[in-house]
């Protein structure tokens, strides 16, 4: 009501005191003058914000000028129809016409995005949304984003930063229980992991871990797959997409001919031709390695066994549409019962499903 009220004031005054307080001759010289300046600044300066008094202004304005007139002024007719229709909504609002409808509640949806974000701070929108799948929502990254933007919460990459006292505290419980081998491992010891996977299902087979990869372990490790070929582990492979390090022989290569296997050696600094492979190692350093205090090759070994149980059975991967490696892709997933949470190395890891 007090709004529309000063509306009404402010009209009658610009009414009196300047249109018909001035003369005709004196107005136009002032509008086309105001007019050119008005051309001028539009190419200089981009789309202006108008605030509340901004639009009652020219509201009130436009109704002392014709409608033809309206072209002169900067907002266009729409948007003064449109200013003025929100005017007369405030005043029938105001004597107690329709009210406005409150925003509904948090959802169970909602809720459970808020709960995966703050108990992963590395996961993204679309590491959210993979998870909703397995869980039984379905949902897009877009609605994870609005979200979380909503309630404050920043993006993944600033989301997830943390001290060194905060990574310290998390693994207090590991660096008790491995002090004693601390000692005999230093910080120029360097491991290397050697590992396979399979592009069409992404799941990942760890070799081994060593200090000297030379080429007699790479071919004992190529020995053992083929092993595995053998048994049907890894089903019908064809070919072996390897780069040209020096570790890898002419023995190597032959272990896989054996089998049927065609090896197909990358071209030279051509990351983008193992991407599947470079991707992986990215996701093992970003979600892992990174955040683990690593004590021997054994220690390894175990930590990466751990989390390639964590990421065949329970991540979802994009790139096979948010489903994971294992179980097959015709599970379908419950949407009954509460969400728990399961901990893995220490609870650097959280897995998510529903209770039986």
């Amino acid at each position: 009501m007090l709004f529309s009220l000063l509306y009404a004031v402010l009209h009658f005054l610009l009414e009196i005191l300047i249109v018909r307080g001035r003369s005709r001759a004196r107005l136009e010289a002032e509008v086309l003058a105001l007019r050119h300046q008005l051309r001028v600044l539009e190419r200089q300066v981009g789309r202006p914000r108008w605030q509340a008094t901004d639009r009652l202004l020219l509201t009130a304005l436009s109704r002392a000028l014709p409608r033809p007139d309206w072209q002169s002024l900067l907002p266009s007719p729409d948007t003064l129809l449109r200013w003025h229709r929100e005017l007369v909504r405030r005043k029938w609002v105001a004597y107690g016409g329709r009210p406005r409808r409150r925003r509904p509640g948090p959802s169970e949806l909602h809720q459970l995005i808020l709960r995966l974000a703050r108990e992963n701070e590395r996961w993204g929108y679309r590491r959210i949304q993979g998870e909703l799948l397995k869980l039984g929502h379905q949902c897009s990254y877009l609605t994870v984003r609005r979200v979380l933007r909503r309630h404050g919460l920043q993006p993944a990459p600033r989301r997830g930063q943390r001290s060194w006292r905060e990574f310290v505290r998390q693994h207090a419980d590991q660096d008790a229980g491995h002090r004693l081998l601390h000692g005999r491992y230093s910080l120029d010891d360097r491991l290397y992991i050697l590992f396979f996977i399979e592009i069409g299902s992404r799941r990942v087979h760890l070799a081994g871990c060593t200090y000297n990869p030379d080429s007699a372990w790479a071919i004992q490790q190529a020995r053992n797959l083929a092993w595995r070929l053998q048994d049907g582990t890894l089903g019908e492979k064809k070919y072996l997409l390897r780069d040209r390090d020096s570790k890898f022989t002419a023995g190597f290569d032959e272990v896989f001919r054996s089998e049927g296997v065609e090896v197909i050696r990358l071209p030279f600094r051509a990351p983008r031709s193992n991407s599947f492979c470079e991707r992986w190692v990215g996701t093992a350093r970003r979600e892992l390695l990174d955040h683990v205090l690593v004590f021997g090759r054994r220690h390894l070994e175990r930590v990466l066994r751990e989390f390639l149980g964590h990421y065949h059975q329970a991540r979802p991967h994009q790139g096979i549409d948010q489903r994971r490696p294992w179980p097959p892709a015709d599970e379908v997933p419950s949407t009954g019962g509460s969400v728990e949470r399961h901990d893995r190395l220490g609870g650097l890891i959280h897995e998510y499903r529903r209770a039986a």
